[in-house]
């Protein structure tokens, strides 16, 4: 614009993910799998909505990339999304969004993925194909494969405009693929817009799962009607480093536990990446597995 052994418990749970629902006929297939799928699991709760994934910094960015932090060696990635990404706007509540997409952008798509970043980024990071060890690139192969299409989004500011400006990208391309499933993922403090459409009933019914990668906590959310009304649940996928000097995966963990004790039986999960730092999560996460299992939840 080396390879990984997938652990038993992680094909596992693949697998049942994938034929535990109807839904399953809409997964994601195989993608790089051997090279992105978690490298070990340390440890976990009986019913797998919570999991401690081990991250080895020597490992899992010094020989995952060319030049750490910067550049992914090329087994990677793949440039077959380039063929169709773009550079776009809409115009909405009175100011011009723009955005980066690829994938089936001009309708039809299957399910959307939109990426919102944090403090300091844009929307070329989430289009960035070297950068945390490829792992934007794969998501792009995944949507651009598979029918679907992806966008990391430009807004206004981390407050009201802002979720003004993704809910007006989500509302473009449900008009434009109607019945896509869609999927904010949002990085560190673009959480803050992620939260305030989960909260907002109206927002949250357009919604098939939101993914936090080193997110803040919302407290609000807990007396929210989304997680108090179990037929207004969305999937949560929440990711944490260990060594996150920005926010603290302890309240973040508690937080978690406050979401299932609140809602016993809401759709959530929590990945905690040991001694992983503030943007592990957007390079470790497997998007395959978290996106298969929103999917079988229907």
């Amino acid at each position: 614009m080396r390879t990984r052994l997938v652990t038993g418990l992680i094909a596992g749970l693949a697998a049942w993910a994938a034929l535990a629902s109807p839904a399953a006929a809409q997964s994601l297939p195989p993608y790089k799998d051997s090279l992105f799928a978690y490298p070990r699991v340390l440890s976990g709760n009986d019913d797998g909505s919570y999991e401690v994934v081990e991250y080895i910094k020597a490992r899992d960015l010094h020989e995952r990339d060319k030049e750490p932090e910067r550049e992914v060696w090329g087994n990677y990635v793949s440039f077959h999304p380039s063929s169709s990404q773009e550079d776009m706007s809409l115009k909405a509540n009175g100011r011009t969004v723009k955005y980066m997409a690829t994938g089936r952008t001009e309708g039809g798509a299957s399910m959307v993925v939109i990426y919102v970043h944090g403090q300091g980024g844009n929307r070329f990071q989430g289009m960035n194909d070297l950068t945390f060890g490829g792992n934007f690139n794969r998501i792009k192969n995944l949507m651009s494969r598979n029918n679907g299409v992806y966008i990391s989004a430009d807004f206004a500011d981390f407050g009201a405009k802002g979720t003004q400006d993704v809910a007006a990208i989500i509302d473009a391309y449900r008009a434009n693929s109607p019945g896509a499933k869609t999927f904010v993922a949002c990085g560190s403090m673009g959480s803050i817009l992620c939260w305030n459409l989960l909260k907002d009933p109206a927002q949250a019914a357009k919604l098939s799962g939101v993914l936090f990668f080193g997110a803040p906590k919302d407290e609000a959310f807990l007396k929210s009607p989304t997680l108090r009304k179990p037929e207004n649940h969305v999937p949560i996928y929440l990711g944490h480093g260990s060594w996150d000097n920005v926010y603290n995966w302890q309240q973040q963990v508690a937080f978690f536990e406050q979401i299932r004790k609140a809602a016993p039986g809401y759709p959530v999960r929590f990945t905690l990446f040991d001694t992983g730092t503030h943007g592990t999560p957007i390079r470790m996460t497997d998007w395959r597995l978290i996106l298969n299992w929103m999917l079988s939840l229907g």
